[in-house]
């Protein structure tokens, strides 16, 4: 846990006085679910009859041999319901709302997945979702604005600033503010105001505790980990029972973008963030030189937020996690690489840590091991992958479908 909120320097409560009590109580009420035995026992009934957990962990052995390095293990959070490591987050903050009597759960996403997920986890237990999203993730991720309205969840457009993540999160920022009272706020990633980044990570380690169990379960012992990072919500779960530890390695996976230069990349960790005080809490943020968060780019509409959580900023500073950026060409071809090895399809986000996992394969080479986590599965890029990849055909067949739709 966080020491009264903070990692480090990083973190904390920088909040309006409207919203004190509402954090406070929240803290207080998430410290007693946890210890409590009745509320574990909900949550591993969900994980168990609702996600589908536990997640595999697969041996990627074409891929591996074809590299001839490290051996590369996946573990699937693509496989839980949904597609993506959302869900366990969601689900653990949706049972933790039930058990404070909230009738309501607001939301932020960017690539649609916590947002599909939160509208899903209150579709099972009788909540109603509201859910805010930048009008250019709208643009990039129909169909998962299709699924959250299918649950039920009313999915509002944030037309504000770049119209991303990060209005988003203002937005629900503000209705929270106005409506605690029967409302709690879903944060979707390890970030905001203490105790978010606490409770995220709580939620999401379930993906490194099954890990951990299965390497023990094959005598492994992992050299390195590897998941992307925009907020951090896959990587602190998957790291969390290793943090306290030398080894393994840990790696981050930002996204590179287009390349160097203020607003091509959204990599905050490789000398490029700097410190600030934005949506509650303190951490590394791409700002100009007034303050204000800067453009970012990535091809991955969930690693395109400026700021990243407190907890991953600190164990980069003290060189507990080693961040490396990925272009989006990158991110690409390892899309295309684990597909052709091993039936698998990344999620453009998951295929940034594909692709330092490729690198890393060879440079420790033999006899090594390491884990990646495809944190989801690409059904929801379609629009953006088959674009890039084979755009002539995939505009053709938009244009003859917009035909039929017309006739």
């Amino acid at each position: 846990m966080s020491e009264n909120g903070f990692f480090g320097s990083f973190g904390g409560r920088y909040t309006a006085e409207v919203l004190r009590r509402p954090l406070e109580t929240l803290e207080e009420e998430f410290r007693c679910a946890i210890a409590d035995e009745g509320f574990q026992a909900d949550l591993a009934a969900f994980h168990c009859d609702y996600i589908g957990r536990p997640t595999p962990l697969l041996p990627a052995r074409n891929a591996s041999a074809e590299l001839g390095g490290a051996d590369i293990y996946i573990k699937l959070e693509g496989l839980a319901n949904t597609g993506a490591h959302k869900i366990n987050n969601a689900a653990g903050q949706a049972l933790l709302a039930r058990r404070m009597g909230k009738s309501r759960i607001i939301a932020e996403t960017g690539a649609g997945q916590h947002g599909m997920a939160t509208a899903a986890a209150c579709a099972r237990l009788g909540l109603d979702c509201v859910v805010y999203m930048g009008e250019e993730d709208i643009r990039r991720q129909q169909p998962n604005i299709y699924w959250m309205e299918l649950f039920g969840a009313e999915v509002r457009p944030v037309r504000t600033g770049s119209r991303t993540l990060k209005d988003a999160v203002n937005a629900a920022l503000r209705d929270w503010a106005a409506s605690w009272s029967d409302t709690h706020y879903l944060l979707g990633s390890a970030l905001g105001p203490a105790p978010f980044p606490d409770m995220v990570r709580e939620f999401q380690a379930v993906i490194g505790r099954e890990t951990q169990s299965r390497f023990a379960d094959l005598g492994v012992l992992p050299d390195a980990l590897i998941a992307c990072v925009g907020g951090g919500s896959n990587a602190i779960g998957f790291f969390e029972p290793w943090i306290a530890a030398n080894r393994p390695l840990l790696v981050g996976a930002e996204a590179g973008g287009r390349g160097a230069g203020r607003g091509n990349n959204a990599a905050r960790m490789g000398g490029e963030g700097s410190v600030s005080v934005v949506q509650g809490y303190k951490s590394l943020f791409l700002t100009d030189e007034d303050g204000q968060l800067l453009p970012t780019h990535s091809i991955s509409a969930g690693l395109d937020y400026a700021g990243i959580g407190p907890q991953l900023a600190h164990l980069g500073e003290t060189g507990r996690i080693r961040f490396v950026s990925v272009r989006d060409d990158e991110a690409l071809a390892a899309l295309k690489f684990f597909a052709r090895t091993e039936g698998l399809i990344f999620a453009m986000e998951s295929a940034h840590a594909g692709a330092a996992a490729i690198k890393l394969a060879q440079e420790l080479g033999r006899g090594k091991t390491i884990a990646v986590n495809m944190s989801g599965r690409g059904d929801k890029d379609i629009f953006i992958t088959a674009a890039a990849l084979d755009g002539a055909a995939w505009r053709e067949f938009l244009r003859s479908e917009s035909e039929l739709e017309s006739h």
